[in-house]
C-alpha cells in the first residue's frame, strides 16, 4: 500500500493573493518589467497550446501573456516575479502531521499537488509543521506535466513511490480533482468524509 497526499486545502492551508494577475503585476514592475495596461486581460487569456489535463507553468504562461502585449521579461524575471507573488504563509491542518505518520508506517508516503508555481511546493513543505523527511516523493504537476485528475498524474506519484496506480491511496480535499484517483484504479479518500484526524484510526481498522 501507498499513500498520497493532496498538499493545498488537505495537508495545509496557505494564504492565496487576493488578485493574482495584480501581485504578479506588482511583482514584474519590482523587477523592471514594463506591465502592460490591460495586464487583467493578458493575464486571463490562454497563450500556450497544451494537451487537455497538461499542467502549463505559470512563468510559462506569464512569459507568453506579456509577449502577446509586445513586452519582453528579460532572463527569469518572469519566474522570479511568479515565485514572489506566490510566497505562502502557511497553516498546518490539525491531524496532518499524524496522519503522514501513520501513513508511513504502512508503506511509502509522498505528496502529489496540483500546483503550477515552480518552488511553491517545497517552500510550503519546508513553512509547514511537517516532519521534512517524512515523505518517499513529492510529486508537482508543474514538474511531471499533468494535473489531477489525469490518470498520468497518478501514475507518476505511484512509480515515484515504487508503487502500481492500483495500490494507490489519495488523501484529498477535493473529488473532482483528487477523486481521479478512482478512475485510474486506486482509492480516493476525502477529508470531507475521513477527517485527518481519524485517519491513522481508518487506517488500523483497514489493516
Amino acid at each position: 500500500m501507498a499513500v498520497t497526499f493532496d498538499l493545498f486545502g488537505t495537508l495545509v492551508a496557505v494564504e492565496r493573493p487576493a488578485d493574482p494577475a495584480a501581485a504578479v503585476a506588482a511583482a514584474l514592475d519590482a523587477r523592471g518589467v514594463a506591465v502592460p495596461d490591460d495586464w487583467g486581460d493578458a493575464y486571463r487569456e490562454v497563450h500556450v497550446d497544451a494537451p487537455e489535463g497538461a499542467e502549463v507553468p505559470l512563468p510559462a504562461h506569464v512569459s507568453a501573456a506579456l509577449a502577446s502585449r509586445g513586452v519582453d521579461a528579460p532572463g527569469n524575471a518572469a519566474r522570479r516575479a511568479v515565485v514572489s507573488a506566490f510566497d505562502p504563509a502557511v497553516r498546518t491542518r490539525p491531524g496532518a502531521a499524524a496522519a503522514v505518520a501513520a501513513a508511513g508506517e504502512r508503506g511509502p508516503v509522498g505528496v502529489l499537488s496540483n500546483c503550477s508555481v515552480p518552488e511553491l511546493v517545497a517552500r510550503t513543505l519546508i513553512r509547514s509543521e511537517l516532519v521534512r523527511d517524512a515523505f518517499d516523493a513529492v510529486t508537482t504537476s508543474v514538474a511531471c506535466g499533468w494535473r489531477k485528475p489525469h490518470r498520468r498524474a497518478f501514475e507518476t506519484a505511484a512509480a515515484a513511490l515504487g508503487a502500481s496506480v492500483e495500490d494507490l491511496i489519495h488523501v484529498g480535499d477535493d473529488p473532482r480533482t483528487d477523486g481521479g484517483i478512482e478512475r485510474a484504479g486506486g482509492r480516493f479518500v476525502d477529508v470531507a468524509e475521513v477527517p485527518l484526524t481519524e485517519f491513522p484510526a481508518r487506517l488500523e481498522a483497514d489493516g
